[in-house]
C-alpha cells in the first residue's frame, strides 16, 4: 500500500493524459474515463497544485456517478488527501468506500496507513507542543533567575 501512496507519475504520462483531457474539453465534453485517467495522474504528481487539481476532478466525478462507479474515485480521493497530509479528509473518503464495500482489502490497508499517519502526526504535534511548553517554562525560569539576581544587587 505504501507504493500506491508514494508512486510518482512519469512526466510524459501526465503530459499525455493532460493533452487528451484538454483536447476533449476543447471539443465541449470530457468523458468520465478521460477525466479519471487525468485525475489519477495528477494525484500521483510530485506537485501539490497538481494533486489538488486531481482531487477537484475526482470530486466532480463522485458527484456525477452512481455508487457502483465511485469505488476508484473514492479510493484515489483518499490517496490524494493522504499525499497532502490531510488525513482526516482521507479517512472520510476511505470510510465511505468501506461503508459501501466493507471487504475491500485495498481500502482496509489504506485506512490502516491513514490511521498510522494520524497517530504519528498526533505524536509529532504533541512533541512540538511539549517542546514549546518546556521552552516557555525554561524561559520563565531564566527570567526568574535574572529578576532574583537583580533584586539581590
Amino acid at each position: 500500500m505504501e507504493a500506491v501512496v508514494t508512486e510518482i507519475v512519469a512526466p510524459e504520462d501526465l503530459k499525455r493524459f493532460e493533452k487528451k483531457y484538454n483536447s476533449e474539453r476543447e471539443k465541449g465534453s470530457v468523458s468520465k474515463d478521460t477525466k479519471f485517467e487525468y485525475a489519477w495522474c495528477l494525484i500521483r504528481s510530485k506537485y501539490t497544485n497538481d494533486i489538488k487539481k486531481g482531487i477537484e476532478l475526482l470530486e466532480e466525478l463522485v458527484q456525477k456517478t452512481t455508487k457502483d462507479d465511485q469505488r476508484d474515485f473514492l479510493f484515489y480521493l483518499a490517496v490524494g488527501h493522504y499525499r497532502l497530509k490531510e488525513y482526516e479528509r482521507a479517512l472520510k473518503y476511505i470510510r465511505i468506500l468501506l461503508k459501501n464495500e466493507p471487504g475491500n482489502k485495498q481500502a482496509i490497508e489504506l485506512e490502516k496507513l491513514i490511521n498510522q499517519a494520524l497517530k504519528k502526526d498526533g505524536l509529532v504535534g504533541m512533541a512540538i507542543v511539549g517542546g514549546i511548553g518546556l521552552g516557555v517554562a525554561g524561559l520563565a525560569g531564566l527570567i526568574g533567575l535574572a529578576v532574583a539576581k537583580s533584586a539581590k544587587s
